[in-house]
Order: C-alpha cells, then sequence, then structure tokens
C-alpha cells in the first residue's frame, strides 16, 4: 500500500511503497501497468468539485453583476459592433460533451444583444497561429442553431496572416508591439468567452495571445521566456503570464473588452472510464474488470482506431464558476477557483 502525503490529504499524493499497486500509466494510444520504484512519488487530482446547478443562470448572474464595469446591458445600444471572441479547439483538452460551455455562454449572450437592437455581431474563434477550426469543429462549440445563424460570415476563425485584417495597437516600455484582428481592433464592444481548466490560460492572455499576430507573439513564445519562467501553471512566477499582463494593459487602455470567463472542474474521464484518474491501490474488483476490459480492447484494435477512440471520447466536465467584467478583477476570482480545484 502506498503512503498518502500527510497534512494535505484532498492534494492526492502519494509514495511507492514495497506494497503498492502496479500504476496505470497512459502509453500513446494504450495503457500499461508498471511497478514504479519504492520511494516514486505519484500525483492524483483532486476530487472534482460539484457542477454549479444551472450553468445558463451562472453565467447569467456573471454578466448582470460584472466586476469592475456596469452590467453588460448597460453598455448596449442599437447600431454598436460587437465581437464575440471565443477560446479555440485547444481548449478544453480532451474536448467536453454537448452542450459546450461557449454554445452555453452563447445562449446566454446572444438574446441580451438582440434585445438592445444589437445586430452587427460576429462571433471570432482566437485561434492565434494555431491551425484554423473546421467547419465540424466549429459546429460542435457553438451548437448547430448558432452556427446555423452565423456561419460562415459573421463566425470564422481569426486570420494571423492577413496583414489587411490586423490594426496595431501599441507598444509596451518593453518594446512588445502588439497587432489584433481588425474586426476585435475595431468593435465598439469586445467580448471574450474564456475556458479556464489551468491556471495559464485567461486574463491578459485571452486577447493578446489569442488574436494577435507573429510578431506579436514572439517577445512571448520563444525559448528565453521558456528559461525565465519557473512554472507557466504559476503566473506569478511566470515570465509568459507577465508579458502577457504588459501587453494586455494596451489592449484595456485602447479597447472596450468585457471578460467572461468559465472554470470547468477536472472530470475528464466519462464514468466507464473514471478509474484511470483514481490511486490504484483503491481499486475495486469492478475496477480492474474494467482496466483489463479495457487494455484488451486497446491491445487488439490497430493504432489509427486506437488514436481516434481517444481524440472523440469527450470528457464530461462541468461548470464550477463564472466571472464577467474588467480583465485583473475576473481574472483574479478565476484563478483562485481553478486552483482549489
Amino acid at each position: 500500500m502506498s503512503v498518502r502525503l500527510r497534512g494535505r490529504p484532498d492534494a492526492g499524493t502519494v509514495f511507492i511503497d514495497t506494497g503498492s499497486a502496479p500504476r496505470v500509466l497512459h502509453c500513446g494510444e494504450s495503457l500499461l501497468e508498471a511497478r514504479l520504484p519504492v520511494g516514486a512519488r505519484v500525483v492524483y487530482p483532486r476530487p472534482a468539485i460539484a457542477p454549479v446547478p444551472d450553468a445558463h443562470e451562472a453565467i447569467r448572474e456573471a454578466i448582470e453583476n460584472p466586476l469592475g464595469c456596469d452590467p453588460l446591458p448597460a453598455q448596449l445600444r442599437p447600431g454598436m459592433r460587437v465581437t464575440i471572441a471565443m477560446d479555440d479547439i485547444s481548449l478544453p483538452l480532451p474536448p467536453m460533451e454537448r452542450p459546450d460551455v461557449r454554445q452555453t455562454a452563447l445562449e446566454v449572450l446572444l438574446p441580451i444583444l438582440a434585445g438592445a437592437g444589437v445586430d452587427d455581431i460576429h462571433l471570432l474563434v482566437a485561434n492565434s497561429l494555431h491551425r484554423k477550426m473546421t467547419e465540424s469543429e466549429m459546429r460542435r462549440a457553438v451548437g448547430d442553431d448558432i452556427h446555423r445563424e452565423f456561419y460562415p460570415d459573421r463566425y470564422y476563425c481569426h486570420d494571423a496572416e492577413d496583414p489587411q485584417g490586423l490594426v496595431t495597437v501599441g507598444t509596451t516600455a518593453h518594446g512588445e508591439r502588439l497587432r489584433l484582428s481588425r474586426r476585435a481592433g475595431e468593435s465598439d464592444l469586445l467580448i471574450y468567452l474564456n475556458i479556464n481548466l489551468v491556471p495559464m490560460d485567461g486574463g491578459h492572455k485571452s486577447v493578446t495571445v489569442g488574436l494577435c499576430d507573429y510578431e506579436s507573439l514572439r517577445p512571448h513564445h520563444e525559448p528565453q521566456t521558456i528559461l525565465d519562467s519557473d512554472g507557466y501553471m504559476d503566473p506569478a512566477r511566470s515570465a509568459l503570464s507577465r508579458k502577457c499582463e504588459r501587453m494586455g494593459r494596451l489592449v484595456d487602455a485602447a479597447l472596450n473588452v468585457f471578460h467572461v470567463e468559465t472554470v470547468l472542474n477536472n472530470r475528464m474521464y466519462p464514468p466507464e472510464l473514471a478509474f484511470l484518474a483514481r490511486n490504484e491501490d483503491d481499486f475495486d474488483d469492478r475496477d480492474r474488470l474494467k482496466l483489463r476490459a479495457a487494455r484488451l480492447a486497446l491491445d487488439r484494435l490497430p493504432w489509427s482506431a486506437r488514436r481516434a477512440f481517444f481524440q472523440r471520447l469527450p470528457a464530461p466536465y462541468g461548470l464550477i464558476g463564472c466571472w464577467a467584467g474588467r480583465t485583473e478583477p475576473v481574472h483574479e476570482r478565476t484563478l483562485a477557483r481553478c486552483f482549489e480545484q
């Protein structure tokens, strides 16, 4: 039996001893069981925080009671230009079960905009220099109805390589120049829908990275930033975070940005595979049977089929928090909740 770390049982840290069960490890597109050396430290996820009872209501409550600014309805007027930017397919990983939280947030936001007489609305995927999402991926993120209404003319991916589609926001005192999507930069209101699964994401990083060009990405997506960071997941010790903050303050000074940040729990596996997130010493007979069946099935499949299985297996994440308003007060709350999970 492994020895659990004293003082923080919820942290899920254990040390391997002579009686410990083999650990289940992901190995490419397969699972293997390995006996780790005595004294090895194994860190397990904390138990998933229970999701809010009504995701739509939680998001609506955040929008109507924002941090650092007026409620969203008070900022709207007929005829204004509004852009709703959102994280791309890189969040969350693995993809969440439908409905995606982006769809849920849009189902709250769009009626509010329509009720205020706002009809110049574009949905913009903040894919930075990632590949553009496919149409099917974009449909899955926002749902069939919203996709049908906006795609492709008013729902599309950011193009970081289109010079005509970019506008210069400014340059920091450190010489970091920032250019963003022209549509976002010239909007009367930019709403950003964020998914926070890890503390590296969200905050100033959302707009400055998601909607920028290559030259704006270079100051922080390069080797020196890695060397200067003690950890990307600890913003206070991250050079990436510090640089994004400097550039993000240019954004906040030039644009009217209303952040809607959502935090998901860590329920990564569907019920039939939930045992993969637990300590192997706590497995019961059913868990061991499920593991044996999963390994047998995966071993019999060709590599391409195993890969497709893991890529298409959605996670039953749940919304555990939502805050809206100005960048820094919102992200402070978001990070606190993220670290709780």
